[in-house]
């Protein structure tokens, strides 16, 4: 019996069959459905899939619409051209009949060539329906290989939509086929949900290749591939939005370009550059429709029900569901239900669950389709699923999502008592992500009610260094905190102090001083160590060292849940290194490595609840790294972390951090890099209103224009100084003496350079005694090396003499470095003089030699001014700096942040800050956009530099 004809039956068909033989079935899917695919060429995928035409066996399984098919039609037209002849049969419910599979089936090879199915076409397919013959199928399937076997190509032949054949003979055909298939024969198959076939022996011979529906969806660059081909120019935000929403699901994508335009035609304006976020998603009819068909319609009653309530959480498990339906006995069926629809492909899919239980979720935008379903709901029946599942979520220990249901259920007493009963918790584990999910869940009105709260939401400002806000919170928490109620005005205390030493403010913290000193029996353990900390960083700062370590180091153990305070801002750890600091302040610096070491160590062993802890460690080792002639290790120790260290790390760690990177790359001949971390700290500095921190950048930056002999740079940068300096000069208190400290040398190296060498020293030998009463050693090592190179110039060589004596007496004492070699350019020529000129002791003389073998900065050369006359500047250009009108030329040139990097002679991390810079300037969300911005204000990037330049 010969197969019947294709135009008798309906089915899907390979998009875009090439010409090179009779085409497939006529395709029942409207064309629309795959259009734009093709304009993401799948470059992850297509060359494995090509590489692979010569496999027995290729499967491609993925829910309805994620592209299984058009990938394999776009494979079909790369394999023909080298050789290959392919034949495609794309099933439907109908041919879930063997005999009518098999009619299909062989209509297709057919097409290929009608010799490949004569014999097996003659066998017929009638007796299958009637199952007259029990071995009908295995001759049928015999006579097929001998026919393929003979053929002189090879043969890929595709099944589409495998999931429609679910009768087992003809599971038990194909798996003949697969067992059986002669070397020319290769079986592509392509289904929603894995198939009752067995690939075992197949995957031991490496004869497989198998792509799943994370496989399939588009990455987030794919995605803007997409959307740009479907409405042109679209911004990374509204790309990065879309994608999460549609997981990277390619008809989800093609759904909502279609439905977009389809609503700015409708109301008259053009659809391209419109923000996506403005579209709500439950207004995607199109989203119902195919959910209803592709989902939906394949569940039952209860089965639909019980994912309209699940949709109410964010993930589920078998024993949540059963919960949210007032079954808890349903467990076993539920596991079931969800195992069935994540091997379906039904848009639900395994991930990460902090129970034994195996976890789900449903796809984002199936789970606003039955969201849609589940507010339709009458309210009782809503409030009781989120009762349900707020008493779920309190029992296992998962406290974000038990809050959530608790304020949905109408219970915010509830979710405020369970916010306040794990915060502490939350704190010490690391997880004050989650705690900041927490508080911005409950109602406003339920956090104002109460003091503790109130506390808990400054105490999580100060986390994210959202420091107005803290400040504005605390002031208005104040008044309602009772006399009497020593325990929370300790708290409010502790979070005050805590605030002034993120802000740098000596000061402000001393003030409190014999609040935090007085510490009541009720406090808390996270309280009280955050106070000891603090201490200690006021004792380091005002040059009481000794006092800063005995006031850790006597402080008897602390206890959360059960276990020693290790780690947040209040741990021991952070303390440790605390008292670290205090050494590398003092100038000790083989006791602070040792101390910074052994935290950093203990703190990566202990995760993310010891993050504070490492990277400040990491800070603080980094300088006494560079210190000790290390300053590779200390690049490489800082690279990759400054994002975490601006987020987390106080101000004095910051401070050095940048200093240490702008000296290593200084040393290391990259001028460009050192100018710009500096840039990068005053920015900071500027940020968050720090002026002794904006006053170390100004003078670092002050010293390197020296270097390179811009004078006039450097004159410019001494000015800002000064004005720093002159806003704290009436001032009696503690930080403004570093700010003079600052400027001071900044006057010093600037007489110097200038040739006024009496008045550099006068300075110098005021400066040295300050220093030197405020215990800063390692300072007065670097000033005594100074003010010896200052007085060989002035002809007096035994003051010099005495002078280098002490400062390498001194440097070797605290284990100093580039303190004295850094000093002065010619602190290198008098070391070796000395060495000549007399014996030294010997420790002091293995100390020169390690000196003399330190590392040389390249030598930089003087800055010239270029030949050319300077234009004028834009007036938009000029709220961007030199470096960043640069970096916008080369942009707009599409050059990526590496390329730039190398250009310009910085590290990718630097580019990737500047540009974050330029965006908010601009006040664009990307490259994109600010390259578009470039070409409305009609900059003309490609202009000679020197036109950009300011008077």
């Amino acid at each position: 019996m010969p197969p019947r004809p294709p135009s008798s039956r309906t089915s899907k068909a390979p998009p875009q069959a090439p010409s090179d033989g009779p085409a497939p079935r006529a395709a029942a899917a409207p064309a629309e459905q795959r259009s734009g695919v093709g304009v993401v060429g799948r470059e992850r995928l297509l060359p494995r899939l090509v590489e692979a035409r010569r496999l027995r066996c290729i499967v491609v399984t993925g829910p309805a619409g994620s592209g299984k098919s058009t990938l394999v039609a776009a494979w079909r037209q790369a394999i023909v051209p080298l050789g290959f002849d392919v034949a495609w049969f794309t099933a439907t419910a109908q041919d879930g009949v063997p005999a009518r599979f098999i009619d299909g089936l062989l209509a297709s090879i057919a097409r290929v060539d009608p010799a490949l199915v004569q014999e097996a076409a003659r066998l017929g397919s009638a007796s299958l329906d009637a199952q007259e013959d029990a071995d009908a199928f295995e001759r049928l399937a015999i006579s097929l290989i001998r026919g393929i076997a003979a053929h002189p190509r090879d043969l890929a032949l595709v099944i589409d939509d495998l999931h429609h054949l679910q009768h087992p003979a003809i599971h038990e055909a194909l798996q003949w086929l697969l067992d059986h298939a002669p070397p020319n024969l290769h079986l592509v198959l392509a289904a929603r949900g894995s198939q009752a076939l067995s690939l075992d022996r197949l995957r031991s011979q490496s004869q497989t290749l198998e792509f799943n529906g994370r496989d399939l969806r588009f990455t987030l660059a794919e995605t803007g591939q997409f959307l740009k081909a479907q409405l042109g120019d679209i911004d990374a935000r509204t790309v990065r939005t879309l994608h999460e929403l549609s997981d990277g699901w390619v008809a989800g994508l093609r759904i909502f370009t279609a439905d977009w335009k389809k609503k700015q035609l409708e109301a008259g304006r053009p659809a391209q550059g419109e923000p996506f976020a403005r579209v709500p998603t439950r207004d995607a009819q199109a989203f119902t429709q195919f959910f209803e068909d592709e989902v939906l319609s394949r569940l039952s009653p209860d089965e639909l029900d019980t994912l309209v309530r699940v949709a109410a959480c964010r993930r589920c498990c078998a024993s949540l569901c059963a919960a949210l339906v007032d079954a808890p006995e349903a467990t076993a069926s539920m596991t079931a239900l969800l195992a069935r629809l994540h091997r379906d492909d039904m848009f639900v899919g395994p991930v990460e669950g902090q129970t034994q239980e195996t976890w789900y979720r449903l796809h984002p935008l199936l789970r606003e389709t039955l969201l849609a379903r589940f507010a339709a709901l009458d309210e009782a029946t809503r409030r009781a699923v989120h009762e349900r599942a707020f008493a779920w979520f309190r029992e296992a220990g998962l406290f974000e999502d038990a809050v959530r249901h608790a304020v949905r259920s109408g219970q915010p007493d509830q979710a405020a008592a369970l916010v306040d009963q794990c915060a502490h918790s939350l704190i010490v584990r690391g997880e004050r992500r989650e705690l900041i999910g927490l508080l911005r869940q409950l109602p406003p009105k339920q956090i104002n009610q109460g003091v503790k709260l109130r506390l808990l939401t400054a105490r999580m400002q100060l986390f994210e260094r959202d420091l107005v806000a803290c400040a504005r919170t605390l002031d208005s928490v104040a008044p309602d905190v009772p006399p009497d109620d020593l325990a929370n005005q300790f708290v409010l205390t502790a979070l005050r102090a805590a605030l002034a030493v993120q802000g740098d403010d000596l000061d402000g913290a001393l003030a409190m001083l014999p609040q935090l000193l007085d510490t009541p029996q009720d406090a808390d353990a996270l309280t009280i160590g955050g106070r000891t900390n603090i201490l200690s960083w006021l004792y380091t700062q005002q040059g009481d060292y000794e006092k800063a370590r005995r006031v850790v180091l006597d402080a008897p153990p602390l206890m959360v849940d059960g276990a020693p305070l290790l780690a947040t801002a209040a741990g021991s750890l952070q303390g440790r290194n605390l008292v670290g600091m205090s050494y590398a302040m003092e100038g000790k610096m083989t006791q602070a490595e040792r101390i910074f070491r052994a935290v950093a160590a203990e703190a990566e062993q202990g995760g993310k609840s010891c993050a504070d802890a490492y990277y400040l460690a990491i800070g603080l080792l980094s300088d006494v790294l560079y210190e000790l002639n290390d300053a590779r290790q200390a690049r490489a120790l800082l690279e990759g972390k400054l994002d975490m260290l601006d987020r987390i790390a106080i101000p004095d760690a910051l401070l050095r951090v940048y200093r240490v990177l702008a000296a290593a790359n200084w040393q290391a001949g990259s001028q460009a890099e050192a100018f710009a971390q500096l840039e990068r700290l005053e920015a900071y500095a500027m940020q968050h209103k720090l002026d002794r921190v904006l006053a170390h950048s100004l003078g670092d930056q002050l010293h390197l224009r020296l270097l390179t002999g811009e004078l006039m740079a450097a004159e410019a940068l001494l000015a800002r100084l000064d004005a720093v300096h002159a806003r704290h000069a009436s001032s009696t208190l503690h930080m403004p003496w570093e700010i003079s400290e600052v400027t001071q040398r900044a006057h010093i190296r600037l007489a110097s350079t200038m040739g006024d060498i009496d008045g550099a020293a006068t300075q110098l030998a005021s400066l040295i005694a300050q220093c030197e009463a405020r215990g800063r050693q390692r300072t007065v090592a670097h000033l005594l090396m100074k003010s010896a190179a200052i007085d060989a110039q002035r002809g007096r060589d035994a003051s010099a003499r005495e002078k280098l004596i002490d400062a390498l007496r001194r440097g070797h004492r605290l284990g100093l470095l580039r303190s004295l070699v850094d000093a002065d350019p010619t602190a290198r020529q008098m070391m070796s003089e000395l060495t000549q000129a007399e014996a030294l002791d010997p420790v002091l003389a293995f100390y020169v030699e390690r000196l003399l073998a330190a590392r040389t900065p390249r030598d930089a050369p003087a800055a010239t001014p270029k030949a050319g006359e300077r234009g004028t500047m834009p007036a938009e250009l000029k709220a961007f700096s030199e470096r960043e009108i640069e970096m916008l030329r080369l942009l707009a040139q599409a050059m990526p942040n590496k390329k730039i990097a190398r250009a310009l002679g910085l590290s990718p991390e630097t580019v990737k800050w500047y540009l974050s810079r330029i965006y908010g300037k601009l006040r664009v969300a990307g490259r994109d956009e600010a390259v578009a911005r470039v070409r409305d204000f009609g900059w003309d990037m490609e202009a000679p530099r020197d036109n950009f330049r300011e008077g």
